[in-house]
């Protein structure tokens, strides 16, 4: 089973752990429901609806509310130290959370406990975490932007706010990136990094590079990475191998966008609801 971790930006969305179902474009989740945007809910609605189509059971969803304070993230974390061992997860994949690094190290404690091991994703906050606690070896995927990947190369970052200005400005370097992320132990087994190019790498240097089809309208369009990672998580949880769930994700991704046929005014749902058809003609 697929499990999936993060906060949403609510201050009266409460601690959840239940599976997750989508109608139209709600999530429903125990006995309540969320709509999906960017972020958290866009990366869940994308697996749910991946796993649909792959005939697995529906993802198992932790979730809290936070606006930012921290206070909810916290919450979470100290839940899943207490459940997570025990459980019978195949794949974890986590979007945002506050970084707590004591917090984070009783989580990387609990799934250590998870026998057999599950596969290991993060996105977002998760992985600013991963970094922090020098924990970043531990995943088997990191699913970066440009400017993350930028945060984790720099080895002297302590945080994002202080990524140095000569590395952020290496935007078409990503390969270069890359490198002095993996040299610095600061990335997961694979990375998959989104962008007008998606590059799919491990230590031993770029697997696949996917920029097709490109539809520059979706660049600004919030939420279309959250989509790739959940995508991927999906892919992954339904048997397959990391390096090719990544590069059939992002042509995925990149399909369903195009058949959204994208304007200023399309939302990350409407992206979503061709991913079907996206999957049919990629798998």
């Amino acid at each position: 089973m697929l499990g999936l971790i993060g906060a949403v930006p609510k201050d009266d969305f409460p601690l959840l752990s239940s599976t997750v179902t989508l109608e139209g474009n709600m999530l429903i989740i125990g006995e309540n429901r969320i709509a999906v945007n960017r972020g958290t809910p866009a990366m869940i609605a994308a697996a749910v609806t991946t796993l649909e189509l792959l005939e697995r059971p529906a993802p198992h969803c932790y979730l809290v509310g936070d606006v930012g304070s921290g206070g909810g993230c916290k919450d979470l974390y100290r839940h899943l130290s207490a459940h997570l061992p025990g459980s019978s997860f195949d794949t974890l994949a986590f979007h945002y959370f506050q970084p707590d690094v004591v917090l984070f190290k009783e989580v990387v404690a609990a799934i250590e406990k998870i026998v057999p091991r599950p596969t290991l994703i993060a996105d977002a906050g998760f992985m600013y975490v991963a970094k922090m606690g020098g924990e970043a070896p531990f995943f088997d995927l990191f699913t970066p932007d440009a400017g993350e990947l930028a945060y984790l190369a720099d080895e002297k970052a302590p945080h994002p706010f202080y990524t140095r200005g000569f590395i952020l400005h290496e935007e078409n370097l990503i390969p270069d990136l890359i490198k002095r992320a993996y040299r610095h132990n600061n990335a997961a087994t694979y990375l998959l990094v989104k962008g007008p190019k998606d590059y799919i790498a491990n230590r031993e240097g770029i697997i696949e590079v996917v920029d097709r089809p490109n539809e520059e309208i979706l660049e600004p369009i919030g939420g279309t990475g959250d989509t790739l990672t959940g995508i991927v998580s999906a892919l992954i949880d339904g048997g397959m191998d990391i390096a090719t769930a990544c590069g059939k994700a992002a042509v995925v991704n990149r399909l369903a966008g195009l058949y959204a046929k994208p304007t200023p005014a399309t939302q990350v749902y409407d992206i979503i609801r061709q991913i079907p058809r996206a999957l049919e003609e990629v798998l």
